[in-house]
């Protein structure tokens, strides 16, 4: 059986730092674990457009189609703020979300227990706290037509359009429904149905979806903006949340911030099955390039490091091994071993990415 393949697009900024921190655990699973991935590598972003004058290159797209999953760090930064809209770094995500569908956006917020207290609400509130957010990541306002800036009489006006199908939601809607039997059971679907004709649509399929196909599951709706005031009043009300592009976008940003700190949380996105059965995958980090620390071993790699462990569970059907990394960083934290982003008033002991990326290394060596 062929090794399972894995492309790494480290990107701008601090995505060079703390991949670096996630080969280790690659070799990790290589050297004491007898699990050996085929790993290529190449530019997304920024550093993409440096080298080849595009944020990512026919090929790399290319080799992202052909592989079992790719792993990417983050794109961006100042230095490339006045380039064309089309060749900006974050066009190159755009690009491989799109190209290879993926359409479910995972993207879960979980507060483990030895930062409680790092979060800006009460501990009572977070504390435990285990929810995903699955979000439409491939139509919506990001992608609809017409769009675009437009010169009307005396003045100009910027389009953007909110466009779904019944077959994209159904699909986001069976991800989230599928992911919910492996959890809780429970499904919230958030939209603004109140308002926008594309939210009517949303609530009748997902209801649809629902009745026909997963009537063991408990259905919700609610209005996209009461949702982001519930994740901050209670979030553990909720367990897996369903929504569209632009609201997921924010509400996976206001729940990261529940778990302290954006140097925390991975994402996963999937998209139909391969050959293989196994979905085309993508897995990044929520936080961006974080230019301004780029390079000074600041920057926290355990979202990267959680969404390898995400490519274990959900790319190659490793949930055991998964588990092992998640318990591992679990396992650090409660030491008290902390980034910069995650020294608060409690103290703890101050490391960089690199000895970040070794702590756990230990603790997964403690692990067997």
């Amino acid at each position: 059986m062929a090794n399972p393949s894995l492309l790494i697009l480290a990107g701008d900024g601090i995505g060079p730092e703390v991949m670096a921190e996630v080969k280790k655990i690659i070799a990790w699973f290589g050297t004491r674990r007898g699990v050996t991935f085929d790993v290529s590598e190449d530019l997304v972003g920024g550093c993409a457009f440096d080298k080849y004058g595009t944020p990512l290159h026919d090929d790399t797209m290319a080799m992202a189609q052909a592989v079992d999953a790719v792993l990417l760090g983050a794109v961006g930064g100042p230095k490339y703020d006045k380039l064309d809209f089309s060749l900006k770094p974050e066009r190159g995500l755009l690009r491989l979300r799109k190209e290879m569908d993926l359409y479910s956006n995972l993207r879960p917020a979980q507060c483990f227990d030895a930062l409680a207290d790092f979060s800006s609400l009460k501990k009572e509130v977070v504390a435990g706290l285990d929810i995903v957010i699955v979000r439409e990541l491939t139509s919506g306002v990001y992608f609809g037509e017409p769009r675009g800036i437009f010169t009307e009489g005396n003045e100009r006006v910027g389009i953007n359009t909110q466009r779904y199908t019944e077959s994209e939601i159904a699909r986001v809607a069976r991800s989230a429904f599928e992911l919910a039997r492996r959890r809780a059971n429970k499904v919230c679907s958030m939209e603004k149905a109140n308002v926008m004709e594309s939210g009517i649509l949303w609530r009748e399929v997902v209801q649809e979806i629902h009745d026909k196909e997963y009537p063991d599951v408990d259905l919700s709706h609610m209005y996209a903006d009461n949702g982001a005031m519930q994740l901050v009043r209670w979030p553990k009300q909720f367990d897996v949340i369903v929504t569209d592009n632009l609201f997921g976008d924010v509400l996976s940003d206001c729940a990261a911030m529940l778990t302290g700190s954006l140097g925390m949380l991975p994402s996963a996105s999937l998209g139909a099955p391969m050959a293989n059965g196994r979905p085309k995958a993508l897995y990044e980090p929520v936080h961006g390039s974080a230019p301004d620390i780029a390079g000074q071993g600041k920057a926290n790699p355990i979202a990267c490091i959680l969404s390898f462990a995400m490519a274990l569970r959900y790319s190659f059907n490793m949930g055991d091994d998964a588990t092992r990394v998640e318990k591992a960083v679990e396992k650090v934290l409660a030491d008290g071993v902390r980034t910069a982003d995650l020294m608060g008033p409690e103290g703890g002991k101050p490391v960089s990415t690199s000895q970040m990326g070794d702590a756990v290394i230990a603790a997964l060596d403690a692990s067997l």
